[in-house]
């Protein structure tokens, strides 16, 4: 994951972006702010995102609305995603969001130390899985390339059909066979 990349904080309340963002800043990332749905999935797109907190009920495109989309594009559908949600314990919230693979559902009023280990164990697994899939890519790449160097391209040989089946001499036994070539 590019150095760069950063935590988006989501949410459509200015006063909760602040609270989130102090919470967080302890940890000394890079934090980026979204006050929609909209705006979410376009920085997510342009990427640079190794961790959602996102807020479930905004006006417009819904947190989970943000989520089901995330999970059908490629590029961002590992993204680690906390869903935080101010209206209390709802199974069918709770059902949907996990269902969708987010790491996980807070209450809000947020417990910053919480939210802090949290963000701290997702977003770290996050950028080493992606560490882990760029060292495979590369390893895949020098076996390639070495086996293309190793064992050049020899010419094709004929399809077996082309070729016509030796014939046996008529008569001839398996243990005739045998004894001509001793």
């Amino acid at each position: 994951m590019p150095s760069d990349t950063r935590i988006l904080i989501v949410d459509d309340h200015e006063d909760t972006l602040y609270a989130l963002e102090s919470a967080l800043a302890p940890l000394g990332y890079q934090l980026g702010r979204a006050t929609s749905g909209d705006e979410a999935l376009k920085q997510v797109l342009r990427g640079q995102v190794g961790l959602l907190l996102l807020d479930v009920r905004m006006p417009g495109v819904s947190g989970l609305e943000v989520v089901r989309y995330m999970r059908r594009v490629e590029q961002t559908q590992h993204i680690p995603v906390i869903l935080l949600t101010g209206f209390g314990p709802d199974q069918e919230l709770t059902t949907a969001a996990f269902g969708l693979g987010v790491a996980d559902l807070v209450m809000k009023p947020v417990d910053p130390w919480s939210l802090r280990t949290k963000v701290r164990y997702l977003y770290d697994a996050h950028r080493h899985h992606l560490a882990l899939e760029q060292e495979v890519r590369r390893l895949r790449a020098q076996v390639r390339e070495h086996t293309e160097t190793a064992h050049p391209q020899r010419p094709a040989l004929p399809h077996p059909d082309a070729r016509v089946p030796p014939q046996r001499p008529s008569g001839a036994h398996a243990g005739e066979l045998e004894k001509d070539r001793t």
